[in-house]
């Protein structure tokens, strides 16, 4: 399999907000609203989760990136105050809540081994889409944070905490939710975050060296292996509370709004 690089994908099917690119046993997802750094929308998250559900079985690498100069800047905190407009008590807070908890699971749960290709700022809930992939390649000039606290949100969306502390430790993870401070790619492989970084011009090389070798693994090994390691993970996180993520988002935004008299 040859890397190619993004600019000059083949036109594949376009949705609203993705573009994607299918190569043999390879699929590509491209985050493509980079106007908007690829804010997480409902929309965006809809248009993922159709592709995740209608993927093609013999697609055995899966890889996740963003168009533009960012991977992704986070979710849309406009839409969040729309859903509160219409709805005081949260309910439309609720209602994408469970898109991101049901498409950050569709990407770990997978068949098929998912990669992040990380690029530019991978924000809140960019980033926590990059976390529910298998292996994470990011670029040196890659940056991450981690800024709910400060914008009076809860570290609640897509399962991202619990993701996390199971693969940094709770320590370090309890210093980054608090700050909110950003960090760079280095760090972010200190904290296996990443699991790999290239220059930016290396990305496709890197992602082609995971794949290749991925494609040839016997299909049923690879599905049990994965479903093995998803498993294992998942005890170490008995304690694992994240399907509450939306009513916690939900009940915080609600509460935020009344207080504000809004």
């Amino acid at each position: 399999m040859t890397a190619l690089p993004l600019t000059a994908l083949p036109a594949g099917p376009v949705r609203q907000t993705l573009r994607t690119h299918r190569e043999g046993p390879v699929l590509t997802i491209e985050l493509n609203t980079p106007e908007h750094g690829n804010t997480v929308t409902d929309a965006l998250l809809d248009d993922l989760l159709a592709v995740l559900q209608g993927q093609d079985p013999a697609v055995r690498v899966l890889v996740l990136t963003g168009s533009g100069d960012d991977f992704s800047l986070g979710g849309d905190r406009g839409e969040f105050a729309r859903h509160l407009a219409a709805d005081p008590t949260g309910s439309g807070i609720r209602v994408s809540g469970t898109k991101a908890r049901r498409v950050c699971d569709a990407l770990t749960g997978n068949p098929a081994v998912t990669i992040a290709r990380v690029h530019g700022k991978a924000i809140g809930a960019g980033m926590a889409l990059a976390l529910a992939c298998d292996l994470r390649v990011g670029s040196e000039g890659a940056t991450f944070r981690l800024p709910e606290l400060a914008l009076g949100l809860p570290t609640a969306w897509g399962g991202l905490l619990p993701r996390l502390i199971n693969e940094v430790g709770a320590a370090r993870v309890r210093e980054l939710v608090l700050t909110g401070r950003a960090f760079g790619a280095a760090e972010a492989h200190s904290l296996s975050i990443l699991q790999k970084v290239v220059p930016a011009h290396q990305l496709d090389a890197a992602v082609d060296a995971w794949a290749r070798p991925v494609v040839r693994r016997p299909p049923a090994a690879l599905r049990v292996t994965k479903t093995l390691l998803n498993s294992l993970s998942a005890a170490s996180r008995m304690a694992d509370v994240s399907a509450l993520d939306a009513e916690l988002l939900a009940a915080v935004l609600s509460e935020a709004q009344h207080a504000g008299g809004g």
